[in-house]
């Protein structure tokens, strides 16, 4: 799961497959994000999802984007960090823009940015989490971050149009619309985030999951319960691998190429965990479970869910009832959204009149 999560993917929704001719991905956490974006360019740069996929609202046209294939962004992008990174003010949402960015953008690499979170460190942002220090150069450089660098070149024209919107939200904007577009569930999400400022903020390498631990579990275990997560969220958080594919040659995991990934959509290539990766439901748990198709992908991390006593507990609830993967998925999803985050206001900003449980720092 940590391979995977760790990958971003651009991704169309089931229903807009033919307007995509160019996906991008990352590598290991589930939280999906997408910005519906009309694609007129092929690119290479798909690596695997997890809950964290971009695409971009129709409304906001960003094509061409020949951006996925020769970065031309690049330069852009990190000369916008440099000058952003001059203000030592802490930077908050604007709500008004908020509503507006995200009937824009659907973005995935959340978990990117959340998933640093320490809970034993109080300090903000030494703490790690939602913060948006994944925008710098030095954390992008991160072994569990390549290629993200695809989708925030992507990205960053969408912050360039709301600038009032922190990186923080941003990354976490998209995905909850992004799961419940894939047919995934609501998630209860709130907003307010503040960026850190300079790349001296970022966390150190290694806070991040592998796919391949010699011990899995015990992996798994050591990264989210730093983060304040247990056995149920784990294996729900797990379940976004139902959406999206690795590559081998960004990931070291998976297979060039498959039956069900062949002809794309996007640029072809990739295995996928499950037959119909851009829909989100309890796919996943069935088919790890069941592992009769060898075109399917199987992390050690994925099979331990089926192996560890207590992983197993929830793998099997949800591989039987979808309705409760989904409600324990939302929950989890919304809980990742917020760890080690700084709110301003600081009981956030609420887009659809539910928001998630309040983040509180450890003592």
């Amino acid at each position: 799961m940590a391979e995977c999560l760790s990958h971003l993917t651009l991704s169309p929704s089931p229903t807009k497959m033919a307007s995509l001719t160019g996906t991008s991905s990352s590598r290991l956490l589930p939280s999906v994000y997408r910005a519906r974006i009309s694609l007129s360019s092929s690119s290479s740069a798909s690596s695997y999802l997890s809950p964290l996929s971009l695409s971009s609202s129709s409304s906001y046209s960003l094509s061409p984007l020949k951006c996925l294939r020769s970065s031309p962004l690049l330069p852009h992008f990190f000369l916008n960090q440099k000058r952003s990174s001059m203000s030592t003010v802490a930077a908050a949402s604007d709500p008004a823009q908020l509503k507006s960015a995200r009937e824009d953008i659907k973005v995935r690499i959340g978990w990117h940015d959340a998933g640093t979170y320490n809970k034993n460190i109080e300090e903000w942002p030494k703490r790690g989490g939602a913060n948006g220090s994944l925008r710098f150069e030095i954390e992008l450089k991160h072994g569990a971050n390549a290629g993200l660098v695809n989708a925030l070149n992507l990205l960053q024209p969408i912050k360039d149009k709301y600038s009032g919107v922190t990186y923080a939200d941003l990354f976490q904007l998209a995905s909850a619309t992004a799961i419940e577009e894939a047919g995934g569930p609501k998630i209860p999400m709130k907003y307010g985030r503040v960026d850190v400022s300079a790349p001296e903020q970022c966390p150190e390498e290694g806070r991040l999951p592998s796919a391949g631990p010699p011990k899995p579990a015990d992996h798994l275990r050591e990264i989210f319960y730093r983060m304040g997560l247990n056995d149920q969220e784990i294996v729900a958080l797990s379940g976004a691998h139902t959406l999206g594919r690795s590559r081998p040659d960004r990931s070291g995991w998976g297979k060039p190429e498959t039956k069900y990934t062949k002809n794309g959509p996007g640029a072809p290539g990739g295995q996928s965990w499950t037959v119909e990766w851009l829909k989100f439901d309890n796919s996943y748990f069935k088919d790890i479970k069941e592992r009769r198709d060898e075109d399917l992908l199987v992390l050690p991390t994925d099979a331990v869910i089926f192996e560890d006593p207590s992983f197993k507990v929830y793998a099997e609830k949800y591989a039987e009832d979808q309705e409760a993967f989904f409600k324990d998925y939302a929950e989890a999803h919304a809980k990742l959204s917020n760890l080690g985050a700084k709110f301003d206001p600081p009981q956030g900003i609420v887009l659809d009149g539910v928001a998630g449980e309040k983040f509180v720092a450890a003592n």
